[in-house]
């Protein structure tokens, strides 16, 4: 995709995002835009990042691994977005700045030790991946399980427990998934009162339902198809 085509997408991206916000009673440069790039080449990368995007979320550890020589230089916020498998973990500590999918507390203390080994003195930051539908094909913690994670995140010492994100189920009216949007920021406020502290980040929303989750609440929404156009197959990651 041309440069000039990814600043245009950009623009309208913007502009929606300006709109909800303005719905919802709040101001756009509260909201992330995360550049959803999994599956699309360093070039298209590079292109979002000089049309002013600052943030990228990529599924999986080995395919950023692949590319990541090509945005070489790039003052960029990475984030792994997709589900972590525990073979992966000691990679992803020292690949990402943040770490959006965690479901499991034995991925957080993985996360934690390679951190601390890696001798990097920032904190990671987590998410914790909710289930919001029963949906078995979808990652994330139930939601009875939800507090009892995150009071055993918070006590691992090289991670910084931000905030809650989810992938509702798809449905082709945006407005039936507002209820898992509210439900999520719902949660964080639970979660947070339970922690004794506020929790600034709710990541939710993609492409064709981010308005939406900006009404609702959304601090963070990912958005792949709607900047870069439709997926293409790289490699074998």
């Amino acid at each position: 995709m041309a440069q000039t085509s990814v600043r245009e997408n950009l623009l309208r991206i913007q502009e929606r995002m300006n709109r909800a916000a303005a719905r919802a009673g709040r101001k756009a440069e509260e909201i992330t835009l995360i550049a959803v790039s999994k599956t699309h080449p360093a070039s298209a990368i590079r292109e979002a990042y000089e049309a002013g995007i600052g943030h990228f979320g990529e599924n999986r550890v080995q395919e950023w691994e692949g590319k990541r020589a090509g945005t070489e230089g790039l003052g960029a916020t990475w984030h792994l977005i997709g589900h972590l498998q525990s073979n992966k973990a000691a990679r992803a500590a020292r690949l990402f700045h943040s770490i959006d999918s965690i479901d499991d507390f034995a991925i957080a203390q993985r996360l934690d030790h390679a951190r601390a080994e890696a001798g990097i003195a920032e904190k990671l930051r987590v998410l914790i991946e909710v289930r919001v539908a029963p949906e078995e094909t979808k990652s994330g913690v139930e939601i009875r399980g939800l507090s009892a994670l995150a009071e055993r995140i918070v006590d691992l010492p090289q991670l910084e427990f931000a905030g809650l994100m989810c992938i509702p189920p798809f449905l082709e009216q945006a407005e039936q998934v507002r209820p898992y949007f509210r439900r999520l920021r719902e949660l964080r406020e639970d979660v947070g009162k339970k922690l004794g502290f506020a929790l600034p980040v709710l990541s939710m929303g993609m492409s064709h339902d981010f308005e939406m989750a900006i009404e609702e609440g959304a601090t963070e929404v990912r958005v792949g198809t709607a900047i870069f156009g439709t997926r293409s197959k790289i490699g074998n990651c």
